[in-house]
């Protein structure tokens, strides 16, 4: 497909986006189903598609027009990312789900098509930030030594991950940063796109700070949405006060510019893992799955899904009868 076909069927997907997000907004509003229980999917959809066509049309690289194949990829992707800190909340219990459908022919894909929102959401987020020129690539006078630092990481990664689970109530926060340290140094030693490599070899934090500015556009954008929807998460989260931005205590909103940077560190190793690159690398290309590992990550996305739907189900979820 030439640049012309791309930008008109760019800007038809944009115009759509827009259409469903204020549509999904008015009958939200009125309470009609499912727009009212499932707001929240088709407000980040919409949403998703609209700050695509945006990029495209500013002349940045499209996920959707672009990258075709790694976008539709990361859907699936998502929802196992989302699902891991699913697992850990089993532990540290920081949110609930309230108001889902009773029927699981409904519940769970409604889970997958939330859950799947989360990497493109973020990943078009800062697409945008890149696009827009919003930071420089300034270098800057201190650079940290190619070695010594991994073991620090390895050492704080490990941290964040045994704390929360030992002493939930007091190191709950860890769990938005374990990623980061824990796969941050194998990155680095595969030599995959990574951010210390980027600060290390250039001297630039520029994609450190998009994807933190990411992480908050869209935390404020998560809690949005979730608020009005009737299928929503609430949050019972200890030491943070009552004074509260939506359903998220006002000290939670910190946890998103973390996040969005984990997110990216995981993308980063799981394309190598399928023999790809992230997209966000310059000149990277866009990998095919042969037939064999194509089978093996359905497989495990399916296998992975079913267990962290039921365990949503029968520990997460509020209102559902056992």
């Amino acid at each position: 497909m030439d640049r012309s076909s791309k930008a008109r069927l760019s800007l038809g997907l944009g115009i759509f986006g827009v259409a469903m997000n204020l549509v999904s907004l008015a009958l939200m509003i009125k309470r009609v189903e499912p727009f009212y229980s499932w707001f929240y999917s088709f407000a980040w959809w919409g949403y998703i598609l609209a700050i695509d066509a945006t990029v495209f049309r500013l002349g940045g690289a499209s996920l959707l027009m672009d990258r075709t194949r790694e976008f539709f990829r990361l859907a699936p992707i998502s929802v196992v990312f989302w699902l891991i800190f699913e697992l850990f909340n089993l532990r540290i219990e920081n949110w609930q789900y309230i108001n889902l459908p009773p029927e699981t022919y409904l519940r769970w894909p409604g889970y997958f098509l939330a859950y799947a929102t989360v990497l493109p959401g973020l990943f078009e987020t800062k697409n945008l930030v890149e696009t827009l020129g919003i930071f420089k690539e300034k270098t800057l006078k201190f650079r940290p030594g190619p070695k010594g630092w991994q073991t620090w990481f390895y050492l704080l990664g490990g941290l964040f991950f045994i704390l929360p689970l030992i002493w939930p109530r007091y190191f709950f926060p860890l769990v938005w940063g374990i990623f980061i340290f824990g796969l941050e140094p194998i990155n680095r030693r595969l030599g995959l796109f990574s951010l210390m490599g980027e600060w290390i070899d250039a001297g630039v934090l520029k994609t450190f700070y998009e994807l933190l500015l990411a992480g908050f556009i869209c935390g404020g954008l998560w809690e949005f949405w979730n608020y009005f929807a009737g299928a929503k998460w609430i949050y019972t989260v200890p030491f943070v006060g009552r004074l509260e931005v939506f359903e998220m205590p006002i000290l939670g909103y910190l946890g998103f510019p973390p996040f969005a940077v984990e997110c990216w560190v995981m993308y980063s190793l799981v394309s190598y893992i399928w023999g790809g690159d992230t997209f966000f690398h310059r000149g990277a290309r866009s990998g095919r799955l042969d037939p064999g590992r194509a089978l093996i990550f359905s497989a495990f996305v399916i296998a992975f899904c079913v267990l962290g739907f039921y365990l949503i189900d029968t520990h997460t979820a509020i209102g559902l009868a056992r």
